[in-house]
């Protein structure tokens, strides 16, 4: 494939022409993926096309056959650096588009495109706009590492992601000339920088750091921790002051959070450190910390052959425990010698055909299908007898003494255990065997720790008879106090319940009370732990387990300290005198308020640890409230008031990042308004936005009861002022955008609301100025589309009246989030188009300038917005000609772009703007048609100057002397449908009339400004050809004038061929002309003195006399010249050179030659 490259164009048009989702066309766009890797020059265009088709698209075999490519191109192909940065730039807004697909998928790709396009566009951003996506993107990648409702495969991406912006918001090589390019970095940014905060990157860099070091102790997934410690050798290699904090982090991991993974897993991520440090310690950056690394190899080292010592010994265990439980005898076994057996001997040999099989091999539901087939074989009478056949043997080998700890003869008296006689034991199990008696044995006496003892799980079984009499020992006599305690027992039987009474309990002061309910709910908190499953059970087999002993005893706390008997009912109170009784009610109450700040502070001290406590405490106060307040109207509710103090103690140290606080926030039972406040005011606040999001959007979608007040200040915050909290709102609301129910609906009437709220107006200010005739009704006044003023929304972030002039930033809080949705809902663009007409022109203005990101990235191909082109409203004329313009600033127009306006132009009677943007892709004769209504826009000022001289520089093709010459002038047509700059130049005199003599004047300036196009030559030549016309233009002399003020060169053409052209015409009768045509010989004389005495006698009497400054040139002119001496006479006397001597004339004519001029 490489040496045959298949042909691009022809593939990919091979390919869309098969069917979608194809087999065919899957093998089509591999052939072309497999050539275009080998010779990737035609990459960047086939990306720059397609790439625009996947924003919005489903999912398709295209649209992931263009994604891969684009991946490919950015990050993985051989194009050179400038090429890739080129590419990424231009595909940065769709990519940021597709982190919101729905396809998982779709979204990871994206992410890993990301990686390589942050650095690149790093390096060469100059764009403020492109910089802000970019941040978007960059912020929205950042969470997918953190959210738990993403996939595996996007949160590696995410992460990987995380490192590449470590390291490009990190401080590389600061000396310019060792920086290396391929490596982009905040030493590159300049501290000036317009719009990029290099210390705000720094502090984000650091605290992404930081967060990579809290995941590698914290996370779970040894994927995502291999991953990290993966990209830690480019870190310490590209920035080697972050060595130490990397030595230092891995010199402190231990596996703690990894319990209860497969010891592969752990010992894989083990390894990976290992690995990492031993790099480390091999390269120069490393060597000041060699020390530390072989500290923290050794430590590993033993913490690594420890795990393995443990794992094999459960091995063993596990097989020995499976070999044992698989005993096929159905008979009790008999009686073992006396020397203990090992403790995982199996009782059972094997069959010869099983001795070398491995049990453990066997899948765990298969060995337990078997146990279930062996124990259905017996009858339950023979299955018990089986166990206590075999407790009965369990029994026997504890009762049986050991002979390894039989002491060597020493000094220390031996006693003799012997063991009682079956007689002596009560008989309360009848139906467990009675064990045989042990053989005396004579035993060391010394102590045994009884937490060192190896004690078997069927040893521990609850026997009381054979336990006590172990104890008893036999032989040894019960003391008197404790025969005395059992006769006391033994009479308490005969006591009668009613006639016995508790003695009285002492009295504790308040301290002591205090101290006592500290300890005890400490303990009681503290003895939850010991509920907790142990680590052989798997989580989803326990989860029960695991909450209900920890929710019991939480449940236990709780209502000690809600739970409340009314201290009046008690008889004891009632005898009190009514101050005493108001005292002691007071003293309880507060001594209840008391363990509630004791509990307080305990949740406070670790509230994330502690979260479902503080949920439990709060739902129980709020239930407490309920019950209390319908005993009591006048109830204090406590529920409010201890979960004020609870969120204003934890809002002090509040993560942004820590979504403990919303979790707690959506499980209360009521949520008070105050509450929701603070929620808003997070999501203002920049450390803790992330967290004031997420509990709202929680409280829209799981809590029915909360969704309206929660939609409505996510709604309300995307009017923010503040651009990064109302894009966070934005994106937090367009989740729910089309599909989601009821929010669906809640946002589009908002977006709509804000639109119309920019159809008011100002409210007048003196009632006069509507009439008010009878019954008139006031809303008759109002402009169509807009709302009556009870009825436009009002928001915190928006002034009660529209501000006139409009300003830019307060019109953006208006319609970002109108804009957004229509990225999605393109529907929404008909509103605006619609609502357009009824408002300021101020307003219009701006939202043509607003709306210029938007249409970009929608392209000149979507449907909703040609047709809109072609059906806009009326009074949306300046919008659609923006987008038209918008469509066409960076390119040529499409055929099908072109056509729709051509349509419009018959249709519709628009302005002359909408024909610029197309005019250069018309004919010639349509051109010719339609420019002298271009033409006509001008009106002196700058703007339409300028539009209709990118016009000229479209539609005019250069001289002939430049061609082969590099210009800025590119055509855009072909060469033969150009208009030479000649044409252009007669066209704008002979359609002076339908053009306007002013604007004319102004295209005609605009013409001479072009100075490389309409040279001498060119203007000669327009010249010529106006001369030939039956009527001269009205501005033709006036031209004529500009063009010799410009070229001194035409001079000489003007005085010899033009004017006496005009003198054959008779310019004289046209006085306009004639009136141009003084002027302009005035302008050249004394080359046009020849000329001039062509004129007929009176013409030139008139001329001089209008300028008189003439004469003395045409007289001596005259006078130089021979000729006709009556003639001469003639002209002189025109000249006024008659002083009143008869024989001056006639010497003068003398000396003056005779010329054949004719009169």
């Amino acid at each position: 494939m490489a040496s045959n490259p298949v042909d691009p164009l022809q593939t990919l048009s091979a390919a869309l022409a098969v069917p979608p989702d194809s087999k065919e066309q899957g093998e089509l766009l591999a052939t072309l993926r497999d050539s275009l890797e080998a010779h990737p020059g035609p990459i960047p265009i086939l990306c720059t096309t397609l790439v625009k088709t996947v924003s919005g698209a489903g999912d398709s075999l295209l649209k992931r056959w263009v994604l891969d490519l684009l991946h490919f191109a950015i990050c993985r192909s051989a194009l050179s650096l400038e090429v890739r940065t080129q590419l990424a730039s231009q595909s940065l807004e769709t990519l940021v588009g597709l982190l919101g697909d729905p396809n998982q998928a779709t979204v990871k790709v994206a992410v890993q495109c990301f990686a390589t396009v942050y650095a690149l566009l790093f390096r060469w951003l100059n764009n403020r706009q492109q910089w802000d996506a970019l941040s978007q993107a960059k912020a929205r990648i950042l969470e997918f590492v953190w959210s738990p409702h993403v996939s595996s495969g996007v949160k590696f991406a995410a992460v990987k992601f995380m490192q590449r912006v470590i390291l490009v918001q990190t401080r590389g090589i600061i000396d310019p000339r060792l920086q290396n390019k391929n490596d982009p970095n905040l030493s590159m940014c300049p501290t000036d920088h317009p719009f990029i905060s290099v210390a705000a990157l720094d502090g984000e860099g650091l605290k992404l750091l930081e967060s990579v070091i809290t995941m590698l102790y914290t996370c779970k997934n040894p994927d995502i921790l291999s991953a990290i410690l993966n990209s830690w050798a480019t870190l310490i290699k590209l920035r080697p002051a972050l060595v130490d904090v990397v030595v230092s982090t891995l010199a402190q991991w231990t596996p703690v959070k990894l319990e209860g993974l497969p010891a592969s897993s752990i010992k894989s991520v083990e390894k990976s450190i290992r690995i990492l440090l031993v790099h480390i310690s091999r390269n120069s950056p490393g060597a000041p910390f060699t020390s530390q690394i072989q500290a923290a190899l050794a430590t590993q080292g033993a913490r690594m052959d420890q795990a393995a010592a443990a794992e094999k010994q459960r091995k063993v265990a596990a097989a020995a425990e499976a070999s044992r439980k698989r005993s096929p005898t159905g008979t009790p076994l008999q009686d073992v010698p006396d020397s203990k057996r090992p403790k995982l001997e199996s009782d059972v040999i094997l069959p010869a055909g099983f001795s070398g099989f491995d049990f453990t091999t066997l899948p765990a539901t298969l060995v337990t299908d078997l146990i279930v087939a062996n124990i259905q074989a017996f009858s339950e009478a023979a299955l018990m007898g089986l166990v206590q056949a075999y407790r009965h043997s369990r029994s026997a080998d504890s009762a049986t003494p050991s002979t390894s700890i039989v002491s060597h003869p020493s000094a220390v008296p031996a006693i003799q255990v012997q063991a009682p006689s079956p007689q002596e034991v009560p008989p309360r199990r009848p139906a467990t065997p009675t064990p045989p008696p042990a053989v005396a044995t004579v035993v060391k006496e010394e102590p045994l720790d009884p937490l060192k003892m190896d004690i078997d799980e069927e040893e521990i079984e609850y026997e009381p008879d054979r336990l006590n009499l172990e104890l008893s020992g036999g032989s040894e006599a019960v003391p008197e106090y404790e025969a005395a305690l059992d006769h006391e027992m033994d009479l308490a039987f005969d006591l009668h319940p009613a006639d016995f009474k508790l003695p009285p309990p002492r009295d504790l002061t308040d301290d002591e009370r205090n101290s006592i309910v500290r300890s005890s709910l400490g303990r009681i908190w503290e003895g939850a732990k010991d509920l907790a499953p142990s680590d052989m059970f798997s989580e989803a087999s326990l989860e029960e387990l695991r909450t209900s002993g920890a929710d019991m005893w939480m449940l236990l706390i709780v209502r000690l300290v809600t739970r409340v008997t009314d201290p009046v009912s008690s008889d004891d109170l009632i005898e009190k005198k009514p101050e005493d009784l108001s005292d002691m009610v007071s003293e309880i109450y507060s001594h209840q308020d008391r363990l509630r700040q004791t509990l307080c502070d305990y949740i406070i001290a670790d509230f994330s640890g502690r979260l479902r406590l503080a949920t439990t405490w709060m739902n129980e106060e709020w239930y407490n409230d309920q019950i209390q307040s319908t005993r009591d109207p006048q109830w204090a509710p406590n529920y409010e008031t201890w979960l004020n103090q609870i969120v204003a103690a934890y809002q002090t140290h509040l993560d942004g990042k820590d979504r403990t606080f919303s979790r707690f926030l959506l499980d209360l039972p009521h949520v008070p308004p105050d509450v929701l406040s603070l929620l808003r005011e997070s999501c203002v606040e920049q450390d803790r936005r992330q967290m004031g999001f997420a509990a709202l959007r929680e409280f829209v979608t799981q809590r029915p009861s909360l969704r309206a007040e929660a939609m409505n200040m996510l709604l309300e915050l995307t009017t923010h002022p503040d651009k990064v909290t109302r894009g966070a709102a934005i994106n937090t609301v367009k989740r729910w955008i089309p599909d989601v129910q009821p929010m669906d609906n809640m946002i589009r009437d908002f977006a709509l609301q804000l639109l119309r709220r920019l159809q008011s107006r100002p409210s007048p200010e003196k009632s006069e100025d509507y009439p008010m005739n009878g019954d008139v009704n006031h809303d008759e006044h109002m402009e169509d589309g807009q709302l009556p003023p009870e009825d436009i929304i009002q928001t915190p972030y928006l002034p009660e009246q529209l501000e006139l002039p409009a300003n830019s930033a307060q019109i953006l809080q208006h319609l970002e989030l109108l804009f957004a949705l229509s990225t999605k809902v393109p529907e929404f663009l008909d509103e605006i188009f619609a609502a357009y007409g009824g408002m300021e022109e101020t307003v219009q203005d701006t939202i043509q300038k607003l709306i210029t990101p938007l249409i970009r990235a929608l392209g000149s191909t979507h449907g909703r917005l040609l047709t809109l082109l072609r059906t806009f409203p009326p009074g949306a004329e300046s919008l659609a000609l923006r987008v038209l313009t918008i469509f066409t600033e960076n390119g040529r127009p499409s055929a099908q772009l072109v056509t729709l306006v051509k349509s419009l132009i018959n249709e519709r009677d628009l302005d002359a703007r909408f024909l610029i943007p197309i005019i250069a892709e018309m004919d010639k004769a349509d051109i010719l048609r339609h420019l002298p209504r271009i033409v006509s826009i001008l009106n002196g000022k700058p703007e339409p100057k300028n539009l209709v001289r990118s016009v000229f520089s479209s539609i005019v093709t250069t001289p002939p002397q430049t061609f082969g010459s590099v210009t800025s002038n590119l055509p855009r047509v072909r060469q033969s449908e150009l208009l030479t700059p000649a044409e252009l130049m007669v066209l704008l005199h002979e359609s002076e009339k339908e053009i306007g003599l002013k604007s004319a004047i102004e295209a005609i300036g605009i013409c001479f400004s072009m100075t490389d196009i309409f040279r001498s030559e060119i203007l000669a030549v327009v010249m010529n050809q106006l001369m030939d016309d039956p009527v001269l233009p009205t501005l033709f002399l006036r031209t004529v004038i500009q063009a010799v003020t410009t070229y001194r060169s035409l001079v000489g053409f003007v005085s010899t061929t033009l004017l006496s052209r005009l003198i054959t015409k008779k310019i004289w009768t046209n006085p306009p002309l004639w009136e141009g045509f003084i002027r302009c010989a005035k302008l050249i004389a004394p080359a046009s003195f020849g000329a001039l005495l062509q004129l007929p006698k009176d013409q030139l009497r008139e001329l001089v006399d209008k300028q008189p400054s003439l004469k003395a040139g045409l007289r001596d002119h005259v006078m130089k010249k021979a000729g006709n001496k009556a003639r001469v006479a003639g002209l002189l006397e025109i000249f006024g050179e008659d002083d009143g001597s008869s024989n001056a004339p006639e010497s003068q004519l003398a000396a003056v030659p005779l010329t054949s001029a004719a009169s």
